[in-house]
């Protein structure tokens, strides 16, 4: 996997070293209210250690990107790729930690991970979904070329609060 070098900052593949910084800056609940329940709270230096040794294994179905910002990883990119019928689609999913929130490095990294995708990949579309919460992800996405298709009203339960779920996607 490749290292992008970005104005706002550098994806790069996650490496042994980066837990203290993926630990500082996931282990926020404002981080994890926006993601799926897989994704650890409190997030521990052992959840980052796990993290890290599992972006050690190559899993062909997943490429994930750390987001560097000052020689810290500050948050995380990723694409994971469709099967079956699925198979020319990849969904992406990301999140920042909270003090590079409105600096626009999401987007930035949203828009160089999409092309990445469509260079390196024989895929027709890159898509994602956003709980209905949170406005600034949509606008991460939509700034990044991404059309909102649809909406599924009630579909996503986090933290004992339903909400609905943004269908976001980018066609080649």
């Amino acid at each position: 996997m490749p290292e992008l070098r970005l104005t706002s900052c550098t994806l790069r593949p996650i490496r042994p070293g980066d837990e203290d910084s993926i630990a500082r800056y996931a282990d926020n609940v404002q981080v994890w209210r926006n993601v799926l329940d897989r994704f650890p709270h409190p997030y521990t230096l052992e959840a980052a250690r796990s993290w890290v040794a599992h972006c050690q294994t190559h899993e062909p179905q997943t490429h994930n990107f750390g987001i560097e910002v000052d020689g810290a990883i500050v948050g995380m990119i990723g694409l994971e790729s469709g099967a079956d019928v699925h198979r020319r689609s990849m969904e992406i999913g990301y999140w920042l930690g909270e003090p590079f929130w409105g600096r626009g490095i999401a987007t930035e990294a949203a828009r160089a991970v999409t092309e990445y995708a469509f260079a390196t990949f024989d895929i027709n579309r890159v898509q994602a979904w956003v709980f209905g919460w949170n406005p600034a992800s949509a606008r991460v996405l939509e700034k990044a070329g991404y059309v909102l298709e649809g909406r599924h009203v009630g579909a996503v339960t986090k933290a004992g609060e339903t909400t609905d779920e943004l269908a976001y996607a980018i066609v080649r």
